[in-house]
């Protein structure tokens, strides 16, 4: 049996208390020395602890409990559990293969450049990198900050686009709204880069008015003059 029953020694107790059992099938079954059972008998080991059943557990039946008692030679089986617990997957850290783990820095610089608003947590996820490495290049101690170069994390196949787009999704959802204030601060500062409608219509207008070159008038018999008199040369 490669499978011990839950809390062995719990179980050892109650199986010594309430049983027939040897020592030695009650040690094959909770997966102990048989002396540790016969100590757990003997009231030297195991004390405080309350004995478990483990027919009411669903860990062993009664039918198998009552052949074991018959017959000594008769090892008890532990019972299958009928309820499957799935398995919970740990997030594993994003793999970068080797041949990229170099652009993984003008990444980060990009990503800190283009989107300041994301967390440290999400620019892990997307490049695979460590939270030392995002502090040093944020703060310019990185050892090669003086020849980073920011570069598109998804160019450099590092992430897809999609999930660049999720994270800078997820990002601007916790940021505080700005207020009616600072939005209106933010419209004047664009107001005053435009040019004024007024002050392009009278540069146009200017243009306008500025005197035209005045185009010398062709006439064709003036033109066809100047061939006549010319000499001809010699055939």
């Amino acid at each position: 049996m490669s499978d011990a029953p839950l809390m062995p020694k719990a179980t050892a107790v109650w199986l010594v208390d309430n049983t027939s059992l040897t020592f030695d099938q009650i040690a094959v079954f909770c997966k102990l020395h048989p002396l540790e059972v016969r100590a757990i008998a003997d009231g030297e080991n195991a004390q405080g602890i309350k004995g478990m059943d483990p027919i009411s557990t669903g860990q062993l039946s009664r039918d198998e409990l009552e052949k074991a008692q018959a017959n000594e030679t008769h090892k008890l089986k532990l019972q299958v559990s009928k309820v499957i617990v799935p398995t919970i997957k740990r997030k594993r850290p994003r793999y970068t293969p080797v041949s990229k783990r170099q652009d993984r820095p003008n990444a980060i610089r990009w990503l800190t450049r283009s989107h300041p608003e994301l967390k440290d947590s999400q620019i892990i996820r997307l490049v695979g990198t460590t939270k030392n490495t995002i502090e040093g290049i944020r703060s310019g101690s990185h050892w090669n900050s003086a020849n980073l170069i920011p570069m598109d994390p998804v160019t450099l196949g590092l992430c897809s686009q999609i999930a660049l787009d999720l994270e800078v999704t997820k990002a601007n959802k916790d940021r505080p709204q700005a207020t009616p204030e600072e939005q209106a601060a933010a419209l004047n500062i664009q107001t005053e880069q435009l040019q004024p409608v007024s002050d392009s219509q009278v540069f146009s207008n200017m243009n306008a008015k500025s005197d035209p070159v005045e185009e010398e008038k062709v006439d064709a018999a003036s033109v066809f003059s100047k061939f006549a008199e010319k000499p001809r040369g010699k055939s």
